[in-house]
């Protein structure tokens, strides 16, 4: 399996996950007109990941901004890494990361722990 590296352009976020750190990283702004074709190659990369996961997967979003069809995105991926937690002796923790002076993320991170029942950490990012 390889690691998946997407640089960050103006309209889509850079994407960083490496399967044998079990470190997924989502940062910058998602809002492509067509997020789920731009997303297309992260699921496929979660679903091969799946298959032989780490014993600990720490998924690191920290976006500025996206758009509603990236939400759905976001909340698909959210969704297949659940499956996680049901394999023996393997976790999931997210840190979802927030701009001190963006009260709007920090809700929408909390928003996607209530509706996924994953494990959120809801921190200030420090860049």
């Amino acid at each position: 399996m390889e690691l998946l590296k997407i640089e960050s352009t103006k309209q889509t976020p850079e994407i960083d996950f490496n399967n044998k750190t079990g470190v997924l990283l989502i940062r910058g702004r998602s809002m492509s007109e067509n997020s789920f074709e731009f997303f297309k190659e992260v699921n496929l990369w979660i679903e091969e990941y799946l298959n032989s996961p780490v014993e600990e997967t720490i998924v690191k979003i920290h976006l500025e901004y996206f758009n509603t069809s990236s939400s759905k995105c976001i909340l698909e991926i959210f969704k297949k890494l659940k499956k996680i937690n049901d394999i023996q002796d393997k976790n999931i923790n997210i840190k979802w990361f927030y701009d001190e002076d963006d009260e709007e993320m920090m809700e929408t991170g909390e928003d996607y722990q209530d509706i996924t029942d994953l494990p959120f950490e809801i921190l200030i990012a420090n860049e």
